[in-house]
């Protein structure tokens, strides 16, 4: 199958920073990156308007950048507890999820999308976790979430 070629208009995972031209196959591209506003097509009059903000990007970047440096301070130190009904063995009746963290993150300030809140799978057991946020490609954080038996 033939690939084409995108501008990415901001960073996708696995895929390139903002302002790469990457090669996608068709459907990618026309089922996803382009409606989602993650790209547009590689025409020769858009590939020259890309070197102009290439410029933009950049300083937006480094703006963005400081911003999550300041973000990931924070969260690098930040231990969190939450309260769950667990049975006798320390197993979890229900689960943590990232929505769970997000929210418990926002009540201490911090607004974090869920989708960049790192979990292999949902939290099922009571003690201490560490949890990951990539807040973007180049930027991780880490942070505490103690779990305690409710009751």
């Amino acid at each position: 199958m033939a690939l084409i070629q995108v501008i990415l208009s901001e960073d996708v995972h696995n895929l390139g920073d903002a302002g790469e031209i990457v090669r996608v196959k068709p459907g990618f591209a026309r089922n996803f990156l382009i409606p989602q506003g993650k790209a547009m097509p590689a025409t020769a009059e858009r590939v020259n308007e890309v070197e102009h903000k290439k410029r933009v990007i950049a300083e937006k970047r480094a703006k963005e950048l400081k911003d999550l440096q300041a973000v990931k301070a924070k969260l690098d130190g930040m231990a969190l507890e939450i309260t769950a009904q667990a049975g006798e063995e320390g197993r979890l009746f229900g689960s943590v999820t990232a929505a769970n963290l997000a929210e418990l993150l926002a009540e201490k300030g911090l607004e974090v999308d869920r989708r960049k809140i790192v979990l292999g799978e949902p939290i099922k057991s009571v003690g201490e976790h560490t949890v990951a946020v990539r807040l973007r490609s180049d930027v991780q954080a880490e942070f505490k979430v103690t779990v305690n038996a409710a009751g």
